[in-house]
């Protein structure tokens, strides 16, 4: 037997935790004294962390209860991650031997795009008009600097090494006689 008050209710629940994109679409245009800086988006990745618990994060220029963007502007920087501002996944494929990061970066270009290795750290940064993205990612593993290979495609920045063979022992070894 079906119970239509209960599977109403469930619905009313579900349809209470989306966000009306109209009413946060008014609420920007007002902010910014009624000018309209769009597009506006929202969105969210979801992965599971090395503990096995999912890892939420949010990203666009327009969330529940703020206009567009930090401080109403329309500037947008995505969330803070561990490393900065913008969001780079890191891949290690040891069956291959490479360490790739994968990083989302919409509405800029490639020549927009500035990559610096420097030690066991990638700065990534990227400006143009009102997007700005900026990280410094920590290598998980040792990598062959000289191998690094990037590309950018439809708004995706791809970040490949070569994992780096072990390293020679230190030092000279003396022979006692």
């Amino acid at each position: 037997m079906i119970d239509f008050d209960e599977f109403d209710r469930l619905f009313r629940g579900m349809h209470g935790s989306f966000v009306d994109l109209d009413d946060l679409l008014d609420a920007a245009r007002h902010s910014k004294g009624g000018a309209s800086a769009g597009p506006y988006y929202y969105g969210y990745t979801m992965t599971v962390g090395p503990d096995g618990k999912p890892v939420v994060r949010e990203y666009g220029n327009v969330r529940p209860g703020l206009a567009a963007g930090p401080g109403g502007d329309g500037s947008y920087c995505r969330p803070a991650s561990p490393g900065g501002g913008l969001q780079a996944e890191t891949i290690v494929d040891d069956k291959e031997g490479i360490l790739k990061l994968v990083a989302e970066m919409p509405g800029v270009e490639k020549e927009d795009v500035k990559i610096v290795v420097d030690g066991e750290t990638v700065s990534i940064d990227a400006d143009r008009d009102r997007k700005s993205y900026h990280a410094k990612v920590a290598l998980e593993k040792k990598v062959d600097k000289g191998t690094a290979k990037a590309t950018y495609r439809n708004g995706i920045l791809e970040l490949a090494f070569k994992l780096a063979g072990p390293e020679p022992p230190r030092g000279t070894a003396v022979e006692v006689q």
